[in-house]
């Protein structure tokens, strides 16, 4: 286990570099910073849908379960060459994400982000989700990174549109679709 942190600034970071995992000094705008950032910030946005009212058990287990794999992901951001995203946590997503799915009806339609606040949060967890497979796409562009943290990342952000719309449908606010026809009325 790393250090515990009884004083929390250092004041190491003021010159724009910050430590990772390994000992190593980087930019704190690496590709590598950027990418565990991300990962953090979307860990937030995952803590705001835990917060919001209506989360039913299945969900808020699914979700917390993802918020201990997406610490260990920044952990394997943070440690070049560190292992830690497993093809079985993939896989794990695959069957809850399908669990979730299966009692849906059919997308015929866009869904616009919406639908009561915790499938809003939700949403948004789903966008930072994809800024941060981007961002792991770029880092492996310029650096070695294992293909197990991209996959992980481009399920996760499947799983949580799929939970959007259980938590929109399930607060009675429903979801809310793309009138892509209103434009040719005009």
């Amino acid at each position: 286990m790393g250090n515990r942190l009884s004083k929390i600034y250092t004041r190491t970071g003021d010159d724009g570099s910050t430590g990772l995992g390994d000992g190593s000094r980087v930019a704190k705008d690496s590709l590598r910073v950027s990418a565990y950032g991300t990962v953090d910030e979307l860990n937030s946005t995952i803590g705001m849908v835990l917060a919001s009212a209506g989360v039913d058990e299945a969900i808020r287990e699914a979700l917390t379960q993802v918020q201990h794999e997406l610490f260990d992901l920044g952990g394997e951001l943070c440690i070049p060459g560190m292992a830690m995203i497993e093809d079985k946590d993939i896989e794990r997503l695959e069957q809850v994400l399908d669990g979730f799915n299966d009692p849906l009806p059919p997308l015929k339609d866009f869904i616009l982000p919406g639908g009561g606040m915790a499938a809003s949060c939700c949403h948004l967890a789903r966008t930072v989700c994809r800024r941060a497979e981007r961002e792991v796409i770029a880092l492996a562009r310029a650096e070695d990174v294992r293909p197990q943290a991209q996959r992980y990342l481009n399920r996760l952000s499947d799983l949580l549109f799929v939970i959007s719309r259980v938590l929109a449908r399930a607060s009675g606010h429903g979801e809310v679709l793309w009138q892509h026809e209103r434009r040719r009325k005009a």
